[in-house]
């Protein structure tokens, strides 16, 4: 076997953009259990959406505040690693404008343009329609671990 047949056997293709968020996603038990979907995704762009559950209440009849919470953290993540590399966040916070109810549809979109270092910073907004009911702030590491198929 030559060297390059050898090169051909080992070589491992890279994951890329929405590749990645699509297999995150199918690996997270937690957002697959939220009902979380994908409804676009690109290098650097993730668009999630869910929709609020008689289960993610709390005891005053509103959804709970880690249920938009993890909506937008799922799509930083995605948005995050979609360029190619493991990213994991360090510091996040959100601010929850408005309460939201069962059966609400929420969506959150992550966009991060460019890649300069180690470091990404994000501002998502959480929407019911129009409505802005969430800001979130993240801050991610990258890795240098590459996403492979």
């Amino acid at each position: 076997m030559s060297a390059v047949e050898r090169f051909e056997v080992i070589k491992i293709e890279k994951l890329k953009g929405e590749q990645i968020s699509h297999r995150m996603l199918s690996q997270d038990a937690y957002s697959t259990w939220l009902g979380i979907e994908i409804i676009e995704s690109e290098v650097g762009r993730c668009k999630v959406g869910m929709t609020i559950r008689k289960d993610m209440l709390n005891c005053m009849n509103k959804a709970h505040g880690g249920i938009s919470y993890a909506l937008v953290d799922t799509a930083c993540g995605f948005a995050a690693n979609s360029h190619g590399k493991y990213a994991v966040s360090i510091e996040t916070s959100i601010n929850h404008i408005e309460a939201l109810n069962e059966g609400d549809y929420i969506v959150a979109e992550s966009v991060i343009e460019s890649v300069k270092n180690k470091l990404g910073f994000n501002i998502i907004e959480v929407k019911r329609g129009d409505e802005l009911v969430a800001l979130f702030k993240g801050v991610v590491y990258r890795t240098h671990k590459e996403w492979k198929e």
